[in-house]
Order: structure tokens, then C-alpha cells, then sequence
């Protein structure tokens, strides 16, 4: 589980604990994994970045991974430096693609597997001031996509969820970046999230985790290469 200390990946850990599942959390930070072992929401916890591959492969074999890693930057378009885009093409694409390949060799082996990215209603459609982050995202469901069809009939599954806008740490920090660049209140930038969503609020992370719960389970076995929007009905 990358980014498993807070927010979406915490939510996922716990639900896949709460399953049977014995789960080892990933990030950069050892105290928010700590309290998540401590918690119980985790067995294991491991401080790496999600690009390294070799640490992740001596850590596995892992049966389920999902990846909920990932980072998110706003700019307008023409403030949006190269600079922006590689942060952002390696904080959502690169990891991806380096947990994947860490994974699945044991997985084919096994016959066995789930890989469910994370990927955001971003991954579907466009939002203005976001366009490196959400390029990056469509970039990883066209990861999912390929690597479904590569593996498909080999017993693994890979798939993406698309949430919404969901009340994370990370929306909250996407906030008080809005608050200071615009003079906005928090409860104005909060409200225009929110708006996006045509149930009026912000997607729970424990709604995400449920499907990601499910698309691990044996019922899903049939379900590959799908992107699951978590949204209200937004897309």
C-alpha cells in the first residue's frame, strides 16, 4: 500500500486489514506508517519512496498492491513551468509505473494478483489551473489500461479508482495553497470543491476504500483495465 499513512491510502490499508489481509504501508515519512501499524490499520510499514523499485521488490512478494501515492500541484496554464510537469510526472506516472514493475513479476508467477492505481476524476476529464497534474493522471489510467490487457488471462488484475474530490490531508493542503494565492476563505475554496460534486460534498476515503476492497476480492476477478469513478456522479 503506497501512501498508506494518511488520507485515501490509510482508508485502504485499514479496510484491507479489516478484511484478513496482512498489509505493509509505504511513504517517505515513517511517523504517519508508524501510527498506522500502531493503529492497527497496518502490520508492517516500510520508509521508501514509491519510485524505488528495488526496495519494494526485497519487501514483496505482495498478492494486492494498491497505489495510492501521488501529489498534486496548481498553476495556470502558462505559469505551468517543465519543471511543474516533471514533478508532476513523477510524483502520479513514474510511480506507478516503478510499483507495477516491482509487483508483478511474483504475481505472474503466482498466477495471482491485484493492482489497483489511484488515479482521480482527473484521470477522466480536465480541470482548469491543474493541467500537468491532470495529464499526469490520465497518464496512469492509460497505464492501467495497457498493463490489463498485457496481463489479462494471467490471473492478475489491474484496474484504477477515480475519486472525486475527497476530504484528504492532501485536499486540505490544496486549500490553503488556494486560501494564500487568491485571498479566498478556506469555507469559499472548500464550497467551489464541492460544487463539483452533484451530491454537494466531498467524496469520505473510507467510500474509495471500498471499492478498492472489492475490486481485490475474488468476486472481481472478472472486472480489468476499468476506471471506477468515486465521485456523486460528476463524470
Amino acid at each position: 500500500m503506497t501512501g498508506g499513512g494518511s488520507g485515501i491510502g490509510l482508508a485502504c490499508a485499514r479496510a484491507l486489514a479489516a478484511d484478513g489481509a496482512e498489509v505493509t504501508v509505504l511513504g517517505r515519512r515513517a511517523e504517519p506508517l508508524q501510527r498506522a501499524v500502531a493503529e492497527g490499520a497496518a502490520h508492517a510499514c516500510l520508509v521508501a519512496d514509491a519510485q524505488d523499485e528495488e526496495t519494494i521488490v526485497a519487501a514483496g512478494p505482495f498478492g494486492i498492491v494498491v497505489h495510492a501515492a501521488g501529489a498534486a500541484e496548481s498553476a495556470p496554464f502558462a505559469a505551468t513551468d517543465r519543471a511543474l510537469v516533471e514533478r508532476m510526472l513523477a510524483a502520479n506516472l513514474l510511480t506507478a509505473f516503478a510499483v507495477a514493475r516491482a509487483v508483478l513479476p511474483p504475481m505472474l508467477a503466482a498466477r495471482q494478483g491485484r493492482i489497483v492505481f489511484v488515479a482521480s476524476t482527473a484521470a477522466l476529464k480536465g480541470y482548469p489551473y491543474v493541467s500537468a497534474y491532470v495529464a499526469a493522471k490520465h497518464a496512469v489510467l492509460g497505464l492501467a489500461r495497457a498493463l490489463a490487457v498485457e496481463v489479462a488471462g494471467s490471473g492478475v488484475t489491474a484496474n484504477a479508482i477515480c475519486p472525486g474530490f475527497t476530504d484528504t490531508p492532501l485536499l486540505a493542503a490544496s486549500i490553503e495553497r488556494i486560501v494564500v494565492a487568491t485571498g479566498k476563505t478556506a469555507d469559499e475554496v472548500r464550497r467551489s470543491f464541492v460544487s463539483y460534486n452533484p451530491q454537494k460534498r466531498l467524496v469520505r476515503p473510507e467510500e474509495v476504500a471500498a471499492a478498492v476492497l472489492w475490486l481485490c476480492s475474488e468476486e472481481a476477478s472478472a472486472v480489468n483495465g476499468k476506471a471506477i469513478a468515486i465521485d456523486g456522479g460528476e463524470t
